[in-house]
């Protein structure tokens, strides 16, 4: 059994509105870092105020703590977490060659999309939410047009892992990795993290709302920038939905 890391709260609900509401209702009463758990969620979002499918058997979790660094460092804790769920990953399923790291926040399973993160702030918190596909994968009507297909543990591996037991095992290598960020910064999370990136090397297209670009991904610079090089030169995208 994976022992609970210290300092860290630990708040199992069986069914929430949505864990990231609950963040914000916990926060004025924090004292520390807590993680909270819904065995099922009712109103779940994802990025850009997208329905997250959160069936019971799923993973549906948010980190909540105290920001004390500016925006734009503490955002690099979306590395810190997707790289979190991918040793999360190996040591329930023991397939290391199965996962892959997509900038910038989300984990494949074998090319398709098993788990999502999303940042947010609450007053001086910063609240990470993570939808993970545990037992069950959105159908093909539930995903935006060119989104990679969700795959779930269950259906992919026919591996079953319960909520609880992937949220012990999660907060623990979390943890780990969160002493080492704010120790030596970024610089080692995004070696690591690069060491795990899907489709390094190869073209890929980042789209924001007005323009899309294309390049060859060649880097995450040290502002967790995606790094392209294009026909026009390198371009540094800070915000995109990335496409294969």
């Amino acid at each position: 059994m994976t022992a609970w890391p210290e300092g860290y709260g630990r708040h199992v609900f069986d069914v929430l509105d949505s864990t990231l509401s609950e963040a914000a209702r916990m926060a004025p009463t924090l004292s520390g870092p807590a993680w909270i758990l819904a065995l099922e969620q009712t109103n779940a979002r994802g990025r850009r105020g997208r329905a997250w499918s959160t069936p019971r058997g799923n993973f549906a979790g948010t980190l909540i703590m105290r920001r004390r660094e500016e925006p734009g460092v503490a955002a690099l804790r979306s590395f810190v977490t997707s790289l979190a769920l991918y040793r999360t990953f190996v040591e329930v399923t023991g397939q290391a060659q199965a996962f892959a790291l997509k900038w910038p926040n989300d984990v494949l399973l074998k090319g398709g999309k098993v788990a999502g993160i999303l940042l947010e702030s609450i007053g001086d918190h910063l609240v990470i939410g993570i939808g993970v596909n545990l037992a069950h994968a959105p159908g093909a009507g539930e995903v935006e047009a060119r989104a990679l297909t969700p795959m779930s543990l269950a259906g992919t591996l026919d591996i079953n892992v319960a909520p609880e037991v992937f949220l012990d095992a999660l907060a623990a290598e979390y943890a780990v990795l969160e002493t080492q960020f704010t120790a030596h910064g970024f610089a080692p999370i995004r070696r690591a993290w690069l060491s795990h990136a899907a489709k390094l090397g190869e073209v890929i297209t980042a789209r924001t709302m007005r323009d899309e670009t294309v390049g060859t991904f060649e880097d995450v610079d040290e502002a967790g920038n995606l790094i392209l090089q294009t026909a026009n030169g390198r371009a540094a995208i800070t915000a995109a939905d990335v496409y294969f």
